[in-house]
């Protein structure tokens, strides 16, 4: 009889993947793939840059950023 560790190694990547997918799927979950921009890339960088800038005297953007000073809780913050 194998243990656990044996039996475990026995399988392939695959079968190991599969068994621990129907175990997460019996406990009532389901995979979801979730695609984000890539932020090493140069041009992620350049286009927060641009909206940044384009936020620097937008009087919406400063009324925002004063309301979420006054309404932000930091008691106890460092």
């Amino acid at each position: 009889m194998f243990h656990g560790t044996e039996l475990a190694m026995s399988l392939t990547v695959t079968q190991r993947v599969r068994k621990h997918r129907e175990v997460l799927r019996a406990a009532g979950l389901k995979p979801v793939q979730i695609w984000l921009p890539d932020t090493q890339r140069e041009s992620f960088k350049q286009r927060c840059k641009s909206e940044c800038l384009s936020l620097v005297d937008d009087p919406h953007e400063a009324e925002t950023l004063a309301w979420i000073a006054e309404a932000a809780d930091t008691d106890g913050w460092v």
